[in-house]
Order: structure tokens, then sequence, then C-alpha cells
């Protein structure tokens, strides 16, 4: 996977925590079988920034913890120019599946409020993150139980258990 790691914070996110979302992002890629070619982004940022993300995007006048992206597959000016590509052709362009930004600051006040380690926050937001990028969703109690489940199975067998 190719993966951008973006950190406009204030004080600067230890290079520790910035490794460890590489290694669970990765982790949770090969995981769900993603295609090696994947290309993402995650923006590590205050609570000041994504206020104003989550209000302009999203009409929500408050600081959240993260917020996805994802780039759809459904625009319609591609098909209207569609590309013909041989399988290996397609194979070598890389997927831009979206965006990922996480608040550090919400990543402190919700582990300590659950009661669990810092790591275990910010491995549980961007591996949530990162499962809506790729189509899993929980606005439906049953895609909620897909989705949570999936998410406590990638963070438990990665070693960031409650």
């Amino acid at each position: 996977m190719d993966l951008e790691i973006y950190d406009k914070t204030k004080d600067g996110v230890p290079a520790k925590h910035v490794e460890m979302i590489r290694d669970v992002l990765e982790y949770a890629g090969k995981y769900i079988k993603l295609a090696e070619n994947t290309e993402m982004s995650v923006t590590l940022m205050n609570n000041e920034d994504i206020h104003q993300i989550n209000k302009q995007y999203r009409g929500v006048d408050r600081a959240t913890d993260v917020i996805s992206f994802a780039i759809e597959d459904d625009d319609e000016e591609a098909d209207e120019f569609p590309l013909i590509l041989d399988d290996d052709m397609a194979a070598e362009i890389p997927e831009n599946i979206g965006d990922i930004f996480v608040s550090m600051d919400k990543v402190e006040e919700q582990a300590e409020y659950l009661g669990h380690s810092y790591e275990r926050e910010l491995g549980f937001l961007v591996v949530h993150g990162f499962l809506h990028l790729n189509g899993y969703d929980h606005m439906e109690p049953e895609d909620e139980k897909v989705m949570f489940k999936l998410q406590a199975d990638i963070l438990d067998a990665y070693g960031l258990k409650r």
C-alpha cells in the first residue's frame, strides 16, 4: 500500500505513533486482502482543524475524532471516456481509495475517557476510517455488526486489544 501520512498538528506526533499508524494500516490492508497498489492518506491534526472540516463538509459544528473521505468510483465523466486497459496494465495503475483525518486531541481525550491506551485509541480510529474507505459503514444495525466485528478482529490480531 502507498500510504502518505501528514502531520499537521501544532506539537508534532512522535515518530513511533506515525510508524504504528503505518504498520496497523498495512496490517489491515493485508487482513482484508487489499490490492498492493492501493493509495491513501492520513492527516493528523488538532481539534480546531478537524472542527473546521467537520463543519464545512458534514455541517456539524464541533470537533470529531476521525473523518474519512472515500474516492467514489461512480464518476459520470469517467463513464463518458472509459479507459480501455488490459489486465496487466490495469493492475499497474494505483487505486486511490481516499483520505482519513484524525484529531490527535480526540485520541488523547477518548483514550483517557475509555480507560485504554493511547495506541489502542489511535489504532481504533485509523482502522475505523480505513474500513469506511473500503466501503464499510455502520448506519444500519446489520452493517454496524459486520464493520465493528471486523474492526475488533483487525485490532486484536494486530495486538491492540481493549
